[in-house]
């Protein structure tokens, strides 16, 4: 057995963080029940991020494969026009309005595809980037996390990004520890967490 290592991710990662996205959509834990389509998630969620900045993404692999990853983009307004404009319109053809009235969480992402959120100005201007990261269970409080981390921050100050944010759901209270471990500061009601890009110790 090896142990576990990052690494700069590979397309041929991409289904692999799909499936580590959908397992753990359903705020931490396994979303596989939840969803009808289980690539639609990590189409809102994952891929644009593969897509568009495959610098800033990096997974953990052991002997079962990939098991997490962080994926991130430096300019947050850039990176919302940028899907907006290129990466959601196929994906709006590929699932119309209503494509998923009995499923809440497909629904949710059908909502997302159509209607993306932006991060308001107030925020991207002090907080820049911002990030996106799973492990699944078997990876989880082993310090992966701060490991894939600060890999992202240190590709975010290199494209110029002092600051970072990540949403984050009230009810993922093991994710919220988590970033509060890291330093991370409450910047909206529990739900938005930004800190400096500098690397945690």
């Amino acid at each position: 057995m090896t142990d576990p290592r990052l690494r700069p991710f590979d397309p041929a990662d991409t289904d692999a963080c799909y499936e580590i996205c959908l397992r753990t959509a359903n705020n931490g834990e396994d979303a596989t029940d939840l969803h009808t389509d289980p690539r639609i998630v990590g189409e809102v969620w994952v891929a644009p991020y593969l897509a568009h900045h495959p610098e800033c993404a990096f997974v953990v692999e052991d002997d079962q494969g990939v098991g997490g990853y962080i994926v991130g983009a430096p300019d947050t307004a850039a990176y919302d026009e940028w899907a907006d404009r290129v990466w959601f319109p196929p994906l709006r053809e590929r699932h119309p309005a209503g494509s998923f009235p009995d499923s809440k969480a497909d629904g949710d992402c059908v909502n997302l595809i159509h209607t993306p959120p932006v991060m308001p100005a107030e925020v991207t201007s002090e907080y820049p980037a911002h990030l996106h990261i799973d492990l699944l269970p078997r990876l989880q409080g082993r310090g992966f996390g701060k490991q894939l981390m600060n890999a992202l921050f240190a590709a975010c100050r290199e494209a110029g990004a002092d600051a970072i944010h990540l949403g984050c759901s009230p009810e993922n209270t093991n994710a919220i520890a988590f970033y509060q471990h890291l330093g991370f500061s409450d910047l909206m009601a529990g739900f938005l967490w930004g800190r400096s890009t500098e690397a945690v110790s």
